[in-house]
């Protein structure tokens, strides 16, 4: 049984994902205690319940302290199953999140899986529906098993109510990648995406990108859409390399202005550009525990953040992985491979 005090590091929700995440991956049972103990709201929220029952779901397991408010859960798996899954959050709690964390599993898998999600698909302190799709899952397609993703409505914080539909063909091992060159950049693109919210907020926004940025109005694009429950807004600013695409987002919400929304965007956009490293700083977390499963990789990054490293030390428990950190002038060098 392994022991996870989820109080360390930046003690989040990310050290129950990457748990379960591990433990169907490598069958081994895991108890974590304190959990999101350092959150305003420490305990399971409805979003990390969610993925604690979906995980238990293809993973045949046994499951003590599964309920809203637990801080203590144990976790037995038993064998991974494919197929064909629907799991709803029941609020705007990120079904991003629940997805990447029973897809690592299903990756593998003996049969080809089809996972419908209800719940938030954008939202803040989650990925966003498009990062998944633009940045991350071409990325994991191009370590073996074809993975895609369709959105069938929008889910903004705080209705929720979103809806997408993944399509995993796993393969039988993950092969190892290199992301240390960012390559030529060959494409800028800003959009705003307002759902039933006016036009001229998307407006306000594409201009500050382009203010701030000094890109042109060819790489602005307005996405106005009532496919939603809710309103909601959020700002994307694309960087197409020659390798992988990166995405930054600003999230709209009550009381804070249309610009700011942009300039945060903008912000996390220049800062990338800036470092001169393959992938940006969220994605990196994300890339740690396919890399290790895959037994291998490298890339750089701006920075390895807390969460990075609370990430790495949740997936030494479970794996015989080992990362080396090594910093550059803008940015820092990760290589991952099995222990000897």
């Amino acid at each position: 049984m392994i022991r996870i005090d989820g109080s360390v590091g930046e003690g989040g929700g990310q050290m129950l994902r990457s748990a379960l995440s591990l433990s169907l991956a490598t069958g081994k049972p895991f108890c974590i205690e304190n959990i999101r103990a350092k959150r305003e709201r420490p305990g399971l929220l409805r979003q990390h319940l969610t993925a604690v029952l979906a995980a238990s779901e293809i993973g045949s397991a046994q499951v003590e302290g599964a309920a809203l408010g637990s801080k203590l859960l144990t976790f037995i798996p038993g064998s991974v199953r494919s197929g064909t899954y629907h799991f709803a959050v029941g609020t705007a709690g990120s079904g991003t999140l629940v997805f990447q964390t029973i897809l690592p599993a299903l990756m593998t898998a003996s049969g080809p899986s089809e996972i419908r999600i209800e719940g938030g698909t954008h939202n803040m302190q989650a990925p966003p529906f498009d990062f998944l799709e633009k940045v991350f899952l071409p990325l994991i397609r191009a370590m073996g098993p074809r993975v895609e993703v369709q959105l069938e409505r929008y889910g903004f914080y705080p209705a929720g109510g979103g809806s997408f539909l993944a399509r995993i063909e796993p393969c039988q091992t993950l092969k190892p990648i290199q992301l240390v060159n960012r390559g030529e950049i060959t494409g800028k693109t800003a959009s705003a995406i307002v759902a039933n919210l006016p036009r001229n907020i998307a407006q306000r926004e594409l201009k500050t990108v382009a203010d701030l940025l000094n890109w042109d109005a060819q790489s602005m694009k307005i996405i106005e859409t009532k496919n939603s429950t809710g309103p909601g807004n959020i700002v994307f600013v694309e960087v197409v390399s020659s390798g992988l695409t990166e995405l930054f987002s600003g999230f709209g919400k009550i009381g804070k202005s249309a610009e700011s929304v942009a300039a945060d965007a903008c912000k996390s956009a220049r800062s990338y550009l800036v470092s001169g490293a393959a992938v940006g700083e969220h994605l990196a977390d994300q890339l740690l525990l396919p890399f290790a499963l895959a037994g291998g990789g490298s890339f750089t990054t701006e920075k390895l953040n807390l969460h990075a490293r609370t990430n790495i030390d949740v997936i030494g428990k479970f794996l015989p992985a080992e990362f080396e950190a090594e910093q550059e002038s803008e940015s820092a060098r990760i290589e991952v491979q099995a222990s000897k």
